[in-house]
């Protein structure tokens, strides 16, 4: 996830959009508003986009479409999603939900505090995975590039042993040092 990483949301209301919008201002993130499934949908694909809020019932593709549609990239699908609904939890709508990986189901209305809270938590987490994700590859190259480097120095043919003995001078001097050493 890029450092200009963006929260989108997606509700077919522009009352909601605004309302969204100001509970998650004081967080200082990038917002980005969309009012279909299918704009959410455009918008992911583009990328930048690092946390996405979205309605279940809309017009077209729902919001449940647009995570399943996700889930199947691999580009997309490890994006967090958290669901708003206004029309109440069902049993059947939280199992789809959670089957297909939702960080959260939110009932509306949506207490401004608690949706900053978990929004907060999920970008920041989804940010450190993806940072650490980086660090692991670029590890790896430098593992792998040490490891070739091995290689060739094991490829290289050895000198030949005497080449490697250094020459000695003065091998007396050296005795006689030795020997006063000892005493």
């Amino acid at each position: 996830m890029p450092s200009d990483a963006k929260i989108l949301i997606v509700d077919d209301h522009e009352d909601t959009l605004y309302a969204l919008e100001s509970a998650l201002a004081p967080l200082g993130y990038r917002l980005a508003r969309a009012t279909s499934g299918d704009e959410a949908l455009k918008q992911v694909l583009r990328g930048q986009v690092g946390l996405l809020l979205l309605d279940v019932r809309m017009p077209g593709v729902s919001g449940l479409d647009v995570v399943r549609y996700m889930r199947r990239l691999e580009q997309t699908q490890h994006i967090p999603v958290i669901l708003l609904t206004g029309f109440g939890a069902d049993h059947e709508l939280t199992s789809t939900a959670f089957r297909l990986g939702v960080a959260d189901l939110v009932m509306k209305p949506i207490d401004p505090w608690a949706l900053r809270t978990k929004v907060r938590y999920l970008f920041d987490a989804r940010r450190r995975h993806l940072a650490l994700e980086h660090e692991v590859r670029e590890l790896r190259a430098l593992v792998k590039g040490h490891g070739e480097n091995e290689e060739n120095a094991a490829r290289r043919p050895l000198p030949h042993p005497d080449a490697r003995v250094p020459v000695q001078r003065g091998q007396g001097a050296h005795t006689g040092e030795l020997e006063q050493d000892r005493t």
